[in-house]
């Protein structure tokens, strides 16, 4: 009895193999991309909080300011 010769890969069956590859590495960029892209939002979101947050205590700054210096415009005049 002899060996069988193998059978040469069909090229359809090797084509579909290379492309469900391919959608495996896309897929896997897909998730990593929209975990990045969720990260992101996030920090953005903690971002702008925090910039308005400094943006009100600016403008609180600057009303005390204008205050203190209508005050010393007043004391300087009455003096």
């Amino acid at each position: 009895m002899s060996t069988p010769e193998p059978i040469p890969p069909d090229p359809v069956h090797q084509e579909l193999a290379a492309l469900a590859q391919q959608l495996d590495r896309l897929l896997d960029t897909v998730r990593r991309l929209t975990e990045e892209n969720r990260s992101l939002r996030q920090s953005q979101e903690q971002l702008s909080g925090e910039r308005a947050g400094l943006l009100a205590r600016n403008e609180q700054a600057r009303s005390r300011v204008e205050a203190m210096i209508q005050r010393l415009k007043s004391l300087e005049s009455n003096g």
